[in-house]
């Protein structure tokens, strides 16, 4: 398997006769070598050192024993690319393992692209810790965790809790109104804030309370039982919250706060490039659908553009799916390396000699690998033709990853979800709907949300997925590294490889796709259009007055729309091929009006016509030079200019009407009351 100038030396292993690894499927696909060893972990494992001493790109076929190798590798020789691929598990211990040699390439080669890099956020917590509590066993978690953190209690007005018989922490009474913040970064505004009476005797008493008291700490420790703090507060760093009526719940969460001291590394999940983004221009609202997906609540509006705060952010990756221009993209990874896996991954399988069009399952760590493991171990496994893809997060997944997979020669698309989600799923339920529908249109197979926790039940939904034979001509782009980019040529790509194509299909409002419809009877090509697209999907013509419009460049965000003062323009969610491949299309065009004292040209005939209806019934243009007022208005600025100090258009002047007062009034009144 060539790996730039240097070939890719792929290890595999039968574990023990387990497992028979497909040599000639994977040599077919360029990603075998030497027969498989029989204990690569241990009595073969001088194979892999010497594949280190070589000095090339290595991939070992097993993930169970990875820690081993990666520790060999750092020891022998780290400046060596080391990847893993699980082949045992997706494939080799399977019901369908003699026919999933073509899936065995597939892993292999989707495992030797090499992923972006990415970066993290850090957050820094010196231990300070406020326990929510409403009874004793918030004292009783302030306790055993006064050794390790800096405690206070803050107990809801009202509790009946027994003094402590020594004041080893502030035990406090009030009522959180907002919180905010992260790990590290909490502040908390509290109502009926009050300090403890020293005599309190049976029952601990509070003094004077007082509102709007502010209380920062590194850790929340919520042990009230009452609404969480926070939205998705499982997801919030440095918030935690248990049931005080569960004890083992209890003891759990203070054994996890209280090693939750010290500097502490957190992805950035999610690049954002505030240039990019479609939220707003002038005030004008346009794109939302980023603040209404993100669960945790990291997203705010920020003047003409949106901010995600990476220390809240959580990585469900919703709003990169979601993001129409590519503002916002997905960094664990990134698409384009998830892209070029799936093309890496769909081409080994064709080579190989698949025979059906493979269907492609993205997975998460935490849920679908101990379901895929489960099902390998225990029941028949993941069929053949089905190639698992591991993402941080299956709601990262947008429209354009799924469009590529289709584009590469995949059958179907499915994901695997739990049963019950941890975060609600409408930005991936959306994605999922608009590839669907193109899909249908295109003659491609089916995408797929499979939400169970069951092993069974996931091999019996991947074997009720339709089949079809594979296509000999799937598309092979590269993708391209911008996420705008890999969407639309995904989408383009998936209509041109497929069985059926279309030149055009109708979207639902909110596709990020579309056209802009232009009424040229009221459109004065002011161009306000182009200043508020943040796509440049609108651009105007500086040789000529002329507005034109670049389809697969528009993102539906509607700012055109609410923009334009003419209220000329509408939206049109759709795709259209042929628009997309065509040229820069032209909207409206008109003759330039040029100055009738000079000949510059300077606006059009519609933009002036359109002054002089709405200046018509202007006192300032009635009169007696009136219609010489009117003239003006066909002038450039600098004739304008010349014309109305030459003709002496003063506005304050004796004669010219102005602006009536209460002076005015008064005076008309009493000339009346004399007559």
């Amino acid at each position: 398997m060539e790996h730039g100038a240097r070939t890719r030396t792929i290890l595999t292993c039968t574990c023990e006769g387990t497992m028979n690894p497909d040599g000639a499927a994977l040599q077919k696909a360029g990603c075998g070598g030497d027969p498989a060893a029989h204990q690569l972990c241990r009595a073969n494992l001088d194979r892999f050192q010497a594949a280190l001493a070589a000095g090339g790109p290595v991939t070992v076929t097993c993930t169970q024993e990875a820690p081993l190798f990666r520790e060999i590798a750092e020891a022998e020789a780290p400046d060596v690319d080391l990847r893993f691929a699980n082949i045992r598990e997706t494939a080799g211990w399977t019901a369908d393992a003699a026919q999933s040699g073509p899936k065995m390439a597939a892993l292999v080669a989707a495992a030797g692209v090499r992923p972006a890099d990415f970066s993290y956020t850090t957050m820094e917590s010196n231990g300070i810790a406020l326990i929510l509590g409403r009874d004793d066993v918030a004292l009783e978690a302030a306790t055993e965790l006064a050794a390790t953190l800096d405690i206070t209690v803050l107990l809801k007005p009202g509790a009946e809790v027994v003094p402590p018989r020594q004041t080893l922490f502030p035990v406090l009474q009030g009522a959180i109104r907002n919180a905010e913040g992260h790990l590290g970064a909490f502040t908390l505004r509290v109502d009926d804030y009050a300090a403890p009476e020293p005599s309190s005797r049976r029952v601990l008493s509070f003094g004077a309370a007082r509102d709007g008291a502010v209380s920062r700490a590194d850790l929340i420790i919520d042990l009230t039982g009452d609404t969480p703090l926070f939205p998705a507060d499982s997801l919030r760093p440095g918030y935690h919250r248990a049931d005080p009526r569960d004890p083992l719940a209890v003891a759990r969460l203070v054994t996890a706060a209280g090693q939750m001291v010290g500097t502490f590394d957190k992805p950035v999940f999610v690049d954002f490039a505030a240039d990019l983004c479609a939220h707003s221009r002038n005030e004008i609202t346009g794109c939302t659908r980023c603040l209404s997906l993100c669960p945790t609540g990291a997203i705010e509006p920020a003047g003409d553009s949106v901010a995600i705060d990476p220390n809240i952010c959580a990585g469900c990756g919703q709003c990169a799916a979601a993001c129409p221009t590519g503002a916002a993209s997905y960094a664990l990874p990134d698409v384009a390396t998830v892209a070029s896996q799936i093309r890496a991954g769909l081409r080994a399988w064709h080579d190989a000699g698949g025979k059906l069009a493979p269907h492609v399952l993205f997975h998460d760590a935490d849920h679908g690998e101990p379901l895929i493991d489960a099902a390998a171990r225990f029941g028949k496994g993941l069929p053949a033709h089905v190639i698992p893809f591991a993402v941080n997060e299956i709601s990262q997944v947008g429209p354009e990853i799924m469009a590529a997979a289709m584009a590469y020669g995949a059958g179907a698309v499915a994901l695997l979800g739990r049963r019950r989600p941890l975060h609600d799923l409408t930005g991936l339920r959306d994605g999922l709907a608009l590839v669907s529908e193109v899909a249908a249109a295109t003659g491609h197979g089916s995408c797929t949300l499979i939400e169970t926790d069951d092993p069974d039940q996931l091999e019996a939904a991947l074997a009720a997925l339709p089949t079809s034979p594979r296509r000999e001509a799937p598309s092979g782009f590269l993708p391209p590294e911008d996420k705008r980019g890999l969407l639309v040529t995904a989408f383009a790509e998936m209509n041109r490889a497929a069985p059926t194509p279309t030149t055009s299909l109708p979207l639902q409002k909110g596709a990020p796709f579309g056209a802009v419809i232009v009424d040229t009877d009221a459109c004065t090509l002011c161009m306000a259009c182009t200043g508020a697209c943040p796509a440049n999907a609108l651009l105007d013509n500086p040789e000529a007055p002329m507005l034109r419009f670049t389809e697969s460049a528009c993102v539906q965000c509607g700012l055109c729309e609410q923009t334009c003062p003419e209220n000329a323009i509408t939206l049109a969610p759709q795709i259209d091929f042929e628009a997309w491949a065509a040229p820069k299309r032209i909207l409206n065009e008109e003759p330039p009006f040029c100055c009738t004292s000079c000949g510059k040209p300077f606006a059009t005939q519609s933009a002036i016509s359109r002054i002089q209806e709405k200046l018509a019934s202007h006192w300032m243009f009635g009169g007696p030079d009136g219609e010489k007022r009117m003239k003006v208005l066909e002038m450039c600025e600098d004739c304008r200019v010349e014309a109305v100090v030459n003709e002496g258009f003063d506005p304050h002047s004796e004669d010219t009407r102005r602006v009536r007062t209460i002076e005015d009034h008064i005076a008309e009144e009493d000339a009346r009351k004399l007559h």
